[in-house]
């Protein structure tokens, strides 16, 4: 069953049916006890967006929080659970945990991501401590979790420079000196059209003493898969005569599964009535097979792929909160060490499927590159890229605020964070002649090796003064400095003692490329391999390799005999100013003008020029209310945000990322979230309208002017096109009811979410590499379509035990997640990520 086109309706209608329950539902069960407010089950929800502990509905900021108990009540255990349910936050990846890129109030480019390119817009906070990575988001398994918030617009004062667009808090349950107490919750399920996934989950607070506490937590989950990889055959030019490739060793059903296991441990310390010490430790590894994208060009659920894919990602953080008093003044001093290591396996059929065809007038692949083996014989030019990549990030921050209480508020403090990354991508062929791969490493057509640093330094305040009881200003600010590096080696190989086809001696490389590689390395005089044998130097050395395992050195830049790395560093400052009003104590305004920025960095093509920082600028009216005597909770913000030089990342010639300043943009939004609990009957609907358009030409080369005029130029995205990724409408929508049958509380919900269509790239003109055309990629690779998923639950929750039935993606709704190709000219497969097909399961849990 397909509802996507008429997706708004049914969602409309599921919500106004709710809305319009009998009174007498919601009147029969005044008696019954409403959820603790720190849980998020009424309409009292305690958030710490602004580092102080307060009501939700007195931060004068756009936030949406899911507390434990609603994170349970969905079934939320990952990212994409918990991003379904907030209308602000979408994500772009190839659908494998732990690679999305998040974007909040449409501040999406597209194309963000690559692990030498732009950091990105919104930061992830685990607790105190940033987790934020570049190439994809750290996927917390949800489990034992006080709440998460989402902060809607730039956090430039009081966070750093990845929350630019907004910022994701992950904030966990802490230890209790209270009792010894735990639960425990398994769950079975079956995908339709997929294979049969669980989980098993548990937690048990311990309390060492009256002044310490340990929590620990432990969780495995097997997500099944529901994409096959089918048989299939891919044929190479010449035509007869050529290579045909079959898949017959990777073929199988549910090729996509996923399995989760790790814990978390805090620790509680209580020094005395004021100071508290709590040290953490979370260890995660997420094992992921094969495809999480469909290729349209096949069918529903199904791929064709020639090689092996998997990736593992694995990450420990260990986490340190110190929270005390000097005087009147709450100091607090968070610091933490994240390790992150990802392994993984690609197949990269598809350039070679893509090229083949492009160069099919010179003979395609066979024809134009070198794939030959070391006896001279043809071999099959297919791919397998092999990738490791290794996050570091340690960070502190030491902050003090003064007394809540007082008129004249003022909270401000030191951050520093160090970030690196060592990157590895090896594009394999199998049986690659010695002398066509990249030096020392058979096999090795192109090498990407690499050690990326982002270093930020920040210095950050707020004053809030009250002018009269209930007018509150607030200005803040934020000085930030970053100092950005990259160096190591990407590229083709080289013999360094011959040119092309020089007396009959073989190419330099399987590509026949005398430019990138090996030949753009440093010698030991300075010049680049390729510029020494031009002027015919015969002694040459080249410079020992930076990176370790590459065979030498092309990015950097060579300084007094030996090569530094490129950096990108600046300095600034982003402010904060807010206007605050209650007439009423269950009434908040505000109106707020806030900066946010992301820093600049390096391109690794030497043609193409540094990236420079972009900012965003947010305007932004905003009403809180609770009536009814807290019957009902309405919350709404309609803002502005101007996007000044955002970055731009795309495949650029052969596929090579390239990351660019694009003209402004202008993004013009309402959001919304309403909130009714009347006995046990709840309801909850939620919503983000969103306008996010380019004020000025996107030219194909960088232009200031953005008339897009000049040899080679042309106009890649007009003014006025719209920007990618983010719908304009995002809603989501929740009822439930409860009612007691005995010793029983035995409940009913309905859950159900909307997105409208979107598109899935900027650009609707580029030259295509090869061929000279002009092709329109945001056509080529298809709009995101609207749907609407639906999902369901019934159970009975007793003293210590709970059992639940539910169903989710009840109509299996083939919702796209996002769109993305191979290779910069792969547009002939283009891959969906859906949402998962519906699944129907039993969840059973413990307390004790």
């Amino acid at each position: 069953m397909r509802i996507a086109t008429a997706g708004l309706p049914r969602f409309l209608l599921m919500t106004s049916t709710a809305l319009l329950a009998p009174a007498s539902i919601a009147m029969a069960q005044d008696a019954a006890p409403q959820a603790s407010a720190d849980q998020g089950g009424g309409n009292v929800i305690i958030v710490t967006a602004q580092k102080r502990s307060e009501n939700l509905q007195n931060v004068p900021i756009s936030i949406q929080a899911l507390g434990t108990q609603k994170l349970d009540q969905l079934n939320v255990s990952n990212f994409n659970g918990y991003t379904q349910q907030l209308p602000t936050v979408v994500a772009q990846s190839s659908g494998t945990p732990g690679t999305n890129i998040i974007y909040m109030r449409g501040v999406a480019s597209g194309g963000d991501g690559n692990h030498s390119g732009s950091l990105p817009s919104v930061g992830v906070y685990l607790d105190e401590q940033p987790v934020t990575t570049i190439g994809g988001n750290l996927d917390v398994h949800v489990y034992d979790i006080a709440r998460i918030e989402s902060l809607a617009g730039p956090q430039g004062t009081l966070y750093g420079a990845s929350s630019e667009a907004g910022t994701i808090r992950i904030i966990t349950n802490k230890p209790d000196t209270s009792g010894y107490y735990g639960r425990m919750d398994v769950e079975l399920n079956k995908v339709h059209k997929g294979g049969t996934g669980g989980k098993v989950e548990g937690m048990v607070n311990i309390p060492l003493s009256q002044k310490a506490a340990l929590r620990i937590v432990g969780f495995y989950e097997k997500d099944a898969g529901y994409i096959d990889n089918v048989p299939g055959t891919r044929s190479f030019l010449p035509q007869p005569g050529g290579i045909t490739i079959n898949n017959n060793q990777f073929v199988k059903k549910n090729y996509n599964d996923t399995e989760i296991s790790g814990g978390r441990a805090l620790l509680k310390v209580d020094l005395d009535d004021n100071w508290t010490v709590t040290p953490g430790i979370m260890y995660q590894d997420t094992r992921s097979h094969g495809s999480y994208g469909y290729d349209t060009s096949l069918g529903d659920l199904q791929v064709q792929h020639f090689l092996p894919e998997y990736r593992r990602d694995i990450f420990a953080q260990a986490s340190l909160t110190i929270e005390g008093k000097i005087g009147s003044w709450d100091l607090t001093y968070a610091g933490a060490y994240l390790d992150r290591k990802t392994f993984s396996s690609s197949d990269y059929t598809d350039y070679a499927e893509a090229y083949d065809s492009l160069y099919s007038g010179v003979g395609g692949l066979a024809g134009y590159f070198y794939y030959k083996d070391n006896a001279g014989n043809q071999i099959k030019p297919i791919q397998q890229v092999i990738g490791q990549d290794h996050f570091k990030k340690m960070s502190q921050e030491l902050r003090i605020a003064s007394p809540s209480s007082e008129p004249l508020r003022f909270v401000g403090g030191l951050f520093y964070q160090r970030q690196s990354n060592l990157i590895h991508q090896d594009y394999q062929v199998a049986g690659l002649a010695d002398l066509l791969s990249v030096n020392g490493k058979p096999g090795t057509l192109w090498l990407t090796q690499q050690h990326r640093v982002d270093k930020d330094y920040a210095a950050f305040g707020e004053v809030s003064y009250d002018i009269l009881p209930n007018l509150t200003a607030t200005a803040g600010g934020r000085y930030f400095k970053y100092d950005n590096s990259l160096i190591g080696f990407f590229g083709f190989g080289r013999n360094p003692a011959f040119y092309q086809g020089a007396d009959g001696n073989p190419p330099p490389n399987a590509a026949g490329s005398s430019r990138t590689g090996v030949a753009g390395c440093y010698t030991s005089d300075g010049l680049t391999l390729r510029n020494a044998q031009l002027a015919g130097e015969t002694n040459i050395t080249l410079l020992p390799p930076a990176v370790g395992d590459s065979p030498c050195t092309n990015l950097g830049d060579y300084v007094n005999g030996s090569v530094v790395p490129k950096r990108a560093k600046g300095d600034g400052g982003t402010y904060r100013f807010n206007l605050t009003w209650k007439p009423d104590r269950d009434i908040t305004a505000y109106a707020t003008v806030s900066r946010g920025f992301r820093p600049g960095g390096i391109n690794r093509r030497a043609d193409v020029a540094a990236y420079k920082p972009d900012y965003l600028t947010n305007f932004e009216l905003g009403l809180k209310t609770t009536l009814f005597d807290g019957l009902l909770r309405f919350n709404v913000a309609v803002y502005q945000q101007n996007w000044k030089n955002f970055q731009f990342s795309y495949l650029g010639a052969n596929s090579f990322t390239e990351i660019h300043n694009g003209p402004d943009a202008r993004i013009r939004g309402v959001e919304f979230d309403a909130n009714v609990v009347k006995g046990g009957f709840s309801f909850n609907f939620g919503g983000a309208y969103t306008d996010a358009k380019m004020r000025k030409n996107l030219c194909a080369i960088d232009d200031p002017t953005y008339t897009c005029t000049g040899d080679g130029n042309m106009i890649a995205a007009p003014a006025g096109t719209r920007l990618p990724i983010t719908p304009q409408w995002k809603l989501a929508s929740t009822a439930r009811y409860s009612v007691p049958v005995g010793a029983a509380k035995v409940y009913g919900q309905i859950n159900a979410t909307y997105q409208s269509s979107a598109a899935s790239d900027l650009r609707t003109a580029v030259i295509q590499a090869g061929t000279g055309k002009t092709i329109n990629p945001a056509q080529l690779l298809g709009r995101l379509d609207a749907f609407t998923q639906f999902n369901l639950a019934i159970g009975s929750e007793w003293d210590k035990y709970s059992l639940e039935l539910f169903a989710t993606n009840v109509f299996d709704e083939r919702g796209q997640l996002s769109r993305y190709v191979a290779c910069g000219s792969c547009y002939n497969r283009v891959y969906i990520v859906p949402n998962q097909p519906r699944t129907i399961g039993i969840r059973a849990g413990a307390k004790f």
